[in-house]
This record gives C-alpha cells, sequence and structure tokens, in this order.
C-alpha cells in the first residue's frame, strides 16, 4: 500500500488517509438521497438512479484513485443535475433519455479535449494571481454551501437574511460548528469527522438525526435496467438526430453541459490541489511539456473525463469531481487511498443508505465551513493593491458563490482579465486560451439567454 499510493512521499498515513476518505464521503453523501431525488422529477425511477448515483460515484472516484493517485472524489453534480431536469427536460422538452444521451455526449468531448490536451493546456494558461481566487472563491463557495444547507441564511424577503435562531435543526448545527471549531483549535487529529460523527450523535435527541425512509436495495436493483443502457436504444443517441430542426438546440445544450462539468473541475483542481501540494509546479509544468498522460493532474482529468460518460451509461447526470472533496483534503488526505475509502464508503451506503442517510446536513455543514475558512488563505497571496489582480479576482470570487457555480466564477474572472489586460494595452500578453475560454462563455450567456 505504502508502494503504490507512496504515502510517506506524500507526508501522510493510512489512518489519515482514511479518516479523510471517510470526511469526504459525509461531506458528500447528501447526493445519494439528492440526485435521485431530483432526477425522478423528469419521470426517471428513483430506485434506479439511486443505483446509478453509488455506481457512478464508486467508479468514478476508483479511477481517480488508482490511475491518478490523488484524494478526489466524484458523483453527480450539483447544479448540473437541476440543469439537466429544469432546463433540458422542463424548459428545452427532452426527455430524460435524450437528457442522459447529451450527458455522454458531453462526457466524449471532455475526454478528447483532455487527450488533445485542451483542458490541461487552459490550466497552465490562467494566472497564478487568477488560481489563488479561484482557490479562495471556491472556499467562500463551499462554507455557502455549508449555510444554506442548514437554513442558517434564508431568502424568504427575496434578499438573503440571517434565520431566525428557533428550531433544533438551528441549535444543532451551531452547537456542531462550535465543537467543530474546538476541536480544530485544539489540533486534533480527524477533528473535521469526529465533528461530523459528534454533531450526528447531539442531534439523536433533538430529533434531528433520524432514520431516513428510504427504498430497499433489492427494490432499487429491479428498476436499474430501466435506466441501465438506455442511451444505446432508439429512446437514446439515435432520438437525438432525427428532427434536424432541434439539432442546434441539441449542440448548444451539449455545448453548455460540457462548458460547466469542464470548468467545475479545472476550477476544484486549481483551487484545491495546487496549493495544498497535490498538484506541485511540476506537475502544471509537466502539463504542458510533456506528451501522453504523465502527470498527476494529467491522469485526474482524463479520470474525471470518463466518468461523466459511464455514469450516463448507467443512468444519471454529468459526474464530475466534488468540491465537497475538500474537506478531506482540510482531514489530512494528500492520496488515492482516500478515494479509495470514499469508493468503499459509497458501496455500503447501497446496503445501509437508511442508516448513512441519517447523517443529516447540520452534521456535515460545519466540516464545509471549517475548510471553506481555510481555503479563503489564497486571497493572501493575491495582490489586492493592484487594481489588474484586483478586479478580476474579486468578481471571480465573488460570483463562485452569488451564482452558485465554480464555473461561473472562473468565467466572469477570464472576462475580467480579458476586459483588465485590453484597458491596460496587455492584451497580447494573455494567453490566446484565456481569450477562446472567455468568448466561449460570453457565447453561452448568451445563448442560455436566448433559450
Amino acid at each position: 500500500m505504502e508502494k503504490f499510493f507512496k504515502l510517506k512521499e506524500n507526508n501522510t498515513n493510512i489512518s489519515k488517509e482514511i479518516i479523510a476518505g471517510i470526511t469526504t464521503f459525509f461531506a458528500m453523501s447528501y447526493i445519494i438521497i439528492v440526485n435521485p431525488t431530483m432526477l425522478a422529477e423528469s419521470g426517471m425511477p428513483w430506485g434506479a438512479v439511486f443505483l446509478s448515483t453509488i455506481i457512478a460515484s464508486v467508479i468514478g472516484t476508483l479511477v481517480m484513485a488508482l490511475v491518478a493517485n490523488v484524494p478526489y472524489a466524484q458523483a453527480p453534480g450539483m447544479g448540473l443535475n437541476a440543469f439537466f431536469v429544469y432546463t433540458v427536460c422542463f424548459q428545452l422538452g427532452f426527455t430524460w433519455q435524450q437528457a442522459l444521451s447529451m450527458v455522454f455526449i458531453c462526457g466524449i468531448i471532455n475526454i478528447l479535449i483532455t487527450v488533445t490536451k485542451v483542458r490541461k493546456v487552459i490550466i497552465t494558461a490562467i494566472p497564478k494571481y487568477l488560481q489563488n481566487a479561484i482557490g479562495g472563491g471556491i472556499g467562500i463557495f463551499i462554507a455557502y454551501l455549508g449555510f444554506l444547507k442548514v437554513g442558517l441564511i434564508n431568502f424568504e424577503s427575496g434578499v438573503p437574511a440571517l434565520s431566525t435562531i428557533n428550531n433544533s435543526g438551528l441549535y444543532v448545527f451551531l452547537i456542531g460548528l462550535f465543537v467543530t471549531v474546538i476541536l480544530y483549535l485544539l489540533n486534533v487529529k480527524g477533528s473535521i469527522f469526529i465533528g461530523i460523527i459528534l454533531t450526528a450523535l447531539i442531534g439523536i435527541p433533538f430529533g434531528v438525526t433520524t432514520t431516513a425512509n428510504s427504498m430497499g436495495f433489492s427494490e432499487a436493483l429491479s428498476q436499474l435496467p430501466q435506466t441501465f443502457g438506455v442511451i444505446f436504444t432508439s429512446e437514446g443517441l439515435s432520438s437525438l438526430f432525427t428532427d434536424l430542426t432541434k439539432l442546434p438546440l441539441v449542440l448548444i445544450t451539449i455545448f453548455a453541459f460540457s462548458m460547466s462539468d469542464t470548468f467545475d473541475t479545472i476550477g476544484t483542481f486549481i483551487g484545491t490541489g495546487i496549493r495544498t501540494g497535490i498538484f506541485s509546479e511540476e506537475d502544471t509544468r509537466a502539463l504542458e511539456n510533456n506528451p501522453g498522460f504523465s502527470s498527476k493532474m494529467d491522469k485526474a482529468l482524463f479520470a474525471d473525463a470518463t466518468a461523466t460518460s459511464i455514469g450516463a451509461v448507467f443512468g444519471t447526470s454529468n459526474t464530475t469531481t466534488y468540491v465537497e472533496s475538500a474537506a478531506g483534503i482540510g482531514a489530512g488526505g494528500r492520496t488515492g487511498l482516500t478515494s479509495v475509502v470514499t469508493s468503499i464508503c459509497f458501496v455500503l451506503s447501497a446496503f445501509f443508505a437508511k442508516y448513512i442517510s441519517a447523517i443529516p446536513n447540520q452534521a456535515t455543514a460545519p466540516a464545509l465551513i471549517i475548510v471553506g475558512f481555510l481555503m479563503i488563505a489564497s486571497f493572501a497571496d493575491i495582490k489586492w493593491d493592484d487594481i489588474d489582480q484586483a478586479i478580476p479576482a474579486f468578481f471571480a470570487a465573488v460570483f463562485m458563490a452569488l451564482s452558485y457555480s465554480i464555473s461561473y466564477g472562473v468565467a466572469t474572472g477570464f472576462i475580467f482579465h480579458c476586459l483588465v489586460q485590453t484597458v491596460r494595452g496587455k492584451a497580447r500578453e494573455t494567453h490566446p486560451i484565456i481569450w477562446i475560454v472567455a468568448g466561449l462563455f460570453i457565447l453561452n450567456f448568451v445563448l442560455l439567454a436566448i433559450l
């Protein structure tokens, strides 16, 4: 195990990796329940999506672990599943079988642009200050996600406001947050994971931690054939191209899927990997200078690209690298062993979902918030007194949280970087790929507005 995962080289050990893997799982385990509930609104069978979510997560995370040896977990992405249901199916009128087919094509496209080094060139082209802005922005994003998950912030008046702390859920969350902060301040090993478990236990007498009502494993398994391989039937891929009048809309939708998926992943890798040393400067240089898959980031990008198509075959929306992996990284995870442990947890969850789902948001939210504030340290490396850096960095970080999307944060950062460089007469100093991607994002926004 030491030889395969290179634990000593990455300054970690087995116990630390196990704790990190479990921490990552609990931080993102909500997707097991949320994803099938959301996709079921499009007409998909809940049980089939439940198992497809787990299968896609296990396969994608194992590929990340065994091929790239990095502590990242994959699962169907939040935001991308909402786009799948509410935009592609409800607003544009595609069937869920057709939407799955578009997700599959999106995955193939992502594999191609990974193999041809397009995604890798994008990463090496991003200025250092923007990389730090993306990292800090993700910190704001996941902390904000934690506050929203427990309802501490609400939008009842049309604007974000602090909720009245008058219910058991918020009591448990605040107790858990204080407990986790205290454990962290005391340098307790595995403080984030221990905080999750203690908060869940504290929630029992408050009635917050309860056994959720979920479908049994055998019943879910009986539904899986309804989604597995459906993209290869007449209702799937072939149906996308029977009506040529809809072809432009199909292509635009696939483009939107691909843009969001690609930049969610790139943002996560830059924001959580480079600063923590998971991806080194040598990794980023290797992306640009060496052919094939010679660096950890090369392999991680390829692992991420394959996961989307695999998920679509089984019956779920875009599988992507989860920003909640930052919780495990914050707990000390540095190698693929973390991801192996997370995968094992996903496998077990198929049989014990009734109990896994009992871990409430109030228990996982403090973990996200703690990791969020740790990641905000990236802002310290930005020259805020340099307006040329400050403007793009501000928009990249703030829009990431306010738009609830890593990819939109990256988009605004790119766009404002190009604007500033143009006004300053330094347009030629900006890497061409940044100009191309900024233009594609603008086109994406225009097309979404038209649709």
